[in-house]
């Protein structure tokens, strides 16, 4: 089998695994750069890709490789403790290692140091992933508002309301906002006694949960 490429990689907010958004596209302030390797900044690569509003990308669950992979896993949508077939989820434990996300493309930057540059919103992928290949959504053929979504119909969605103290407003990083509203905690935990802390843009953000209702204690920044 031939060697899969890498031809780019993803610049986001996520420093660390949790609080990645579980989807793409359900945080859709959240900015990130998609950088070309250097075998491929070409602008001829891109010509025509700025005509389409959103683009596929399928990439490397790159902190998920494994030599081993099993039948089931446990999604954390189903509280971690239901077994379904893994490829019925989008796990990262698969038999390859493989992401697939549809992200908005806000703009290509043609840089003459970097080449051509994606900015993209709704990123669901750790900051440095590595992309192997990018193509564009087309919405004829691409989108199936009939669709059905399996176990994921039968489990609630809801986006928490966010508690931010005056005081730690201006430190807020842009995008954080929607990321926390989505719950960034695994779907299991409900404890609300418990404080979590998640990386994001460079701040440490640390915050508790209670009834729908996500208080943000604290946000430090380096220096």
């Amino acid at each position: 089998m031939p060697e899969m490429k890498i031809i780019a990689r993803i610049h986001t907010p996520f420093k660390s695994k949790f609080g990645i958004p579980r989807q793409s596209g359900i945080a859709q302030d959240v900015k990130a750069e998609i950088v070309f390797e250097p075998e491929y900044r070409s602008f001829d690569a891109v010509r025509g890709l700025d005509d389409y509003s959103h683009i596929w990308v399928l990439w490397q669950f790159s902190e998920s490789v494994r030599d081993t992979w099993t039948p089931t896993v446990r999604p954390p949508r189903l509280g971690g403790n239901v077994r379904m077939g893994v490829f019925a989820t989008r796990s990262p434990f698969r038999p390859n290692a493989i992401g697939m996300s549809s992200l908005r493309l806000e703009r290509v930057e043609r840089s003459p140091e970097r080449g051509p540059v994606l900015h993209v919103l709704g990123a669901d992928m750790l900051d440095g992933t590595p992309i192997f290949d990018i193509k564009p959504y087309v919405p004829y053929s691409d989108s199936h508002p009939e669709a059905t979504g399996g176990f994921t119909d039968k489990t609630s969605f809801r986006k928490l309301a966010v508690s931010i103290p005056t005081a730690l407003e201006a430190k807020l990083p842009e995008g954080l906002r929607e990321v926390l509203e989505n719950d960034p905690r695994p779907g299991y935990h409900d404890d609300p006694e418990r404080v979590y802390g998640m990386e994001y843009a460079g701040a440490e953000v640390k915050f508790r949960v209670e009834n729908d209702v996500l208080t943000v204690l604290d946000i430090k920044k380096p220096g």
